[in-house]
């Protein structure tokens, strides 16, 4: 059978709602626990920085690697997807979580560090190739803007998660014994999925190689790299995400140079951060299954949330609003940036070629991850130069250009539909 037949069974008759939310839940548990990952490190910077005399460039290296590592998997592993499914490799890669953390509790050197956050990228790498065809395949359409919007959510909880996770931890148990908890972590959700396995079933399409050439197989894999409309996606992924990139790794510290914030409070703002961009996930859900009902582009909802983001990130960066009206301002800003994150996703789904879900998720992901890979060198050195406010005019420049290639994405869809 066929991808498009066992999408079509889906949507052929009506699916009931414990069933579409039960895929949806385990599905979301895989993706939070790959955000939780994104952070295995970035919560102890301070801790490694004093423990191994590191620098916030060699900090910020290490987020580098993890997405360099995560970006190129994730391209390829969308191939794998495609060929024998998601489940085998969903699974593998949370293996992968648990060998990074072990890693990270026995690090006795930078060395070690670069290593644990290789192993992270490694695992992170197939989450969006798996998680978006399970939710394609298996889910309702009437359901997937929720679906979406439910997956995204679960990514901003696992990123709020760690923090919590990790300092909670760190300062009962010490560091390297949160990272033990964090492997068992991965052990018990791995369980859990393996004991729900017949939800992450995929079907895969493949062709016969008696009626078709071989090298038309070969081409037929590649060919949806040469529609623009993958690398318009590609670009938007890469650009809004440096934004997240730069709050994510630095926001504790810029906060606290220029309003003396306090170690605590400015994790805390982070962890708030995280939380409102879950939640204004949950309001652009409802927003992005209206736009779709009324047959409106998903690239409005996105012009408006980043707009008003940038401009957030602008009165952040002047300083005019002091400490407190700072650390609302950039809780805001992940709410109204988080608006559009389900719009954001239904327009890639949208502009997906038929039977190759995993490659184009696999290869317009892996611009999220190339966003985080660069945005931490960039922002590392400007940090080490104590050029605090001009990262927040920059990520807020970087979020308004974006929206060009939203808007590319948006026209360049219509042709790449009748081609595919």
């Amino acid at each position: 059978m066929s991808t498009d037949t066992f999408s079509a069974s889906i949507d052929s008759k009506p699916v009931p709602l414990s069933q579409d939310a039960k895929i949806i839940g385990l599905v979301s548990m895989a993706h939070a626990i790959s955000h939780f990952s994104h952070m295995l490190l970035v919560p102890l910077f301070p801790v490694f920085q004093q423990e191994f005399a590191l620098s916030f460039s060699q900090l910020g290296f290490l987020v580098t690697v993890f997405f360099v590592v995560s970006g190129v998997g994730q391209a390829l592993s969308g191939f794998w997807v495609d060929r024998v499914g998601a489940r085998p490799v969903l699974f593998s890669a949370i293996g992968v979580f648990m060998l990074a953390a072990l890693v990270a509790a026995s690090a006795q050197s930078y060395a070690w560090l670069i290593a644990a956050a290789a192993l992270a990228g490694l695992g992170n790498s197939p989450f969006h190739p798996c998680d978006f065809t399970i939710l394609n395949q298996r889910v309702s359409q009437p359901r997937l803007g929720h679906a979406f919007s439910t997956h995204g959510i679960s990514g901003s909880l696992g990123w709020a998660l760690a923090p919590l996770f990790y300092a909670g931890l760190t300062s009962w148990v010490g560091w390297r014994n949160a990272y033990l908890a964090a492997a068992m972590l991965y052990a018990v959700v791995l369980m859990i999925l393996w004991l729900n396995r017949e939800c992450f079933l995929t079907e895969v399409v493949r062709q016969n190689p008696k009626t078709v050439p071989l090298h038309a197989e070969k081409e037929s894999d590649f060919a949806f790299l040469k529609l623009p409309v993958v690398w318009w996606c590609f670009g938007f992924f890469m650009l809004s995400t440096v934004t997240l990139a730069m709050v994510q790794s630095f926001s504790v510290p810029i906060l606290k140079a220029l309003h003396g914030v306090s170690f605590e409070m400015a994790t805390l703002t982070l962890t708030a951060y995280l939380l409102c961009g879950a939640l204004g996930i949950l309001v652009g859900g409802f927003i992005a299954s209206s736009q779709a009902k009324r047959g409106i582009s998903s690239d409005k909802a996105i012009m408006i949330c980043y707009a008003v983001g940038s401009f957030l990130l602008v009165l952040c960066a002047t300083g005019i609003l002091g400490a407190v009206g700072t650390m609302v301002a950039l809780a805001a800003t992940g709410f109204v940036v988080g608006i559009g994150n389900p719009s954001r996703d239904m327009m890639v789904k949208n502009a997906t070629p038929k039977g190759a879900s995993g490659r184009m998720y696999g290869t317009v992901y892996s611009g999220f991850d190339v966003g985080f890979a660069v945005a931490p060198l960039i922002f590392g050195a400007l940090m080490d130069r104590q050029l605090y406010s001009a990262c927040l005019y920059a990520v807020a420049f970087v979020l308004l250009v974006s929206i060009g290639f939203a808007r590319s994405v948006e026209h360049q869809k219509k042709p790449q539909t009748k081609q595919a």
